[in-house]
């Protein structure tokens, strides 16, 4: 399979950047400072992340709202346009979470809905399933998109573009940089403040130089992965996916019940009438040995549930890990992880491992 490359690509390879197959792409594992050193510029600095991976499905028209109220878990009514919104698109059978998604309420009849790497053909599916009146374009190979994030983010990118370090948090607005439109939302997936930003992909290159030239640190996949391990963020194909559902990934929140009918609304309330059989949890490790995904946790020496992330971390300086676990397994029990035929001694605490913004 030919992998897709950003409209970035070039500028990472003068970079020095190692690049990874990742949802389809060929995207930037790291750069030369390496993971380690990109996570603390973000959590003490500010980087820039070049996510242009991520999907942009476009919806407009009158008919957009009713559309995406039918396929999604949240309810856009608790918003208005210029706002974002975190939620989900279920399996019709079994609730499972198909994509978890960032909605952009850019203008009174314009959505941007942004699916993970690979989600991007299925969630546009599901949009046209209930579509009446409104356009249904995947616009993602028309723009890049950067997230600039960490505490120093606002205040650097501001010598770039005032108007884009300004959007609030869950915000989403157009701004002109250049004589170029773009589209800027207070968003991110790495529990620090920024901002990402839509630029056309024939001006990515010049936006991406001039953010670089304040002394943002590019970061690649490696730090968004240890970011977003720290602020406890779930991950597709890991915590969310096939047979996970969002009450047992913990993420009730995202579920609005009284907002009518949505796409798997009579599996996940099945679910919530008999309560979950696991749940997601956080667990500290004694040591600086990182667990993995698909390791055991075990309790009292019996196999009782697995991790589905796991790395070590950088701001606290030992192993941490997200796994699903049955209910009883609560915050302050003690566990181990089976790690290749050793155990890692850990206990279950509360999410995010890492507080921040």
């Amino acid at each position: 399979m030919t992998l897709r490359t950003s409209p970035l690509d070039a500028a990472h390879r003068a970079l020095g950047a190692k690049l990874v197959p990742f949802g389809g792409w060929d995207m930037p594992l790291s750069y030369p400072a390496g993971t380690l050193a990109e996570h603390r510029a973000c959590r003490h600095g500010a980087v820039a992340f070049d996510v242009s991976h991520l999907g942009t499905v476009r919806v407009t028209g009158a008919g957009g709202l009713t559309a995406l109220q039918a396929a999604l878990t949240n309810d856009l009514g608790k918003i208005a346009p210029g706002r974002t919104q975190y939620t989900h698109l279920l399996d019709p059978t079994d609730a499972s979470v198909l994509d978890d998604i960032i909605v952009w309420w850019v203008a009174e009849d314009v959505f941007d809905v942004m699916p993970n790497a690979s989600n991007t053909d299925r969630v546009t599916e599901a949009l046209q399933a209930g579509a009446s009146d409104l356009a249904i374009e995947d616009v993602t190979a028309t723009r890049a998109i950067i997230a600039v994030q960490g505490p120093d983010a606002r205040e650097r990118l501001a010598s770039v573009s005032p108007d884009a370090a300004a959007v609030p948090r869950r915000a989403v607005a157009r701004v002109t940089w250049d004589g170029v439109e773009l589209t800027v939302a207070g968003t991110g997936y790495t529990g620090e403040d920024g901002v990402e930003v839509a630029v056309p992909a024939e001006a990515a290159r010049s936006l991406w130089d001039a953010i670089v030239a304040t002394g943002i640190e590019p970061a690649g996949l490696g730090a968004r992965d240890t970011l977003r391990l720290e602020a406890g963020l779930p991950l597709h194909g890991h915590e969310l996916g096939p047979g996970i559902t969002p009450l047992q990934a913990g993420l009730g929140w995202v579920v609005a019940w009284s907002k009518g009918d949505f796409r798997g609304r009579e599996a996940l309330a099945a679910e919530r009438e008999r309560g979950v059989d696991r749940h997601l949890v956080g667990l500290a490790v004694e040591g600086r040995r990182p667990p993995r995904a698909e390791q055991p946790v075990l309790v009292d020496g019996r196999a009782v549930g697995v991790v589905t992330s796991g790395n070590f971390s950088p701001e606290l300086g030992h192993g941490i890990a997200l796994a699903f676990v049955p209910p009883a397994v609560t915050v302050g029990t003690k566990v181990a992880i089976d790690a290749r035929g050793s155990e890692l001694a850990a206990e279950v605490v509360e999410l995010p491992f890492v507080r921040k913004a």
